[in-house]
């Protein structure tokens, strides 16, 4: 899949993904939606996000932890 919505520069915001060059961090738009806010609530705090930023990056977020291996506690 291709992230073009995501940018990564080291020299902003210590290289953590981003929505499209804004300061707006990947991380911060999924734990929004985790917090569940709904679309026009993330975009009503974050005027410069378009709806397609939020799927892109909870789509990027979903990548990413698929192809790690997560210290996860197992419950008994």
């Amino acid at each position: 899949m291709d992230f073009n919505l995501i940018t990564v520069d080291p020299a902003q915001m210590g290289g953590v993904p981003c929505i499209r060059g804004l300061r707006i961090p990947v991380a911060t738009v999924v734990g929004m939606v985790a917090d569940g806010m709904c679309v026009e609530e993330i975009l009503e705090a974050y005027p410069d996000l378009e709806p397609g930023d939020i799927s892109q990056a909870l789509k990027f977020a979903a990548k990413a932890v698929s192809e790690r291996q997560l210290p996860l506690v197992s419950v008994q």
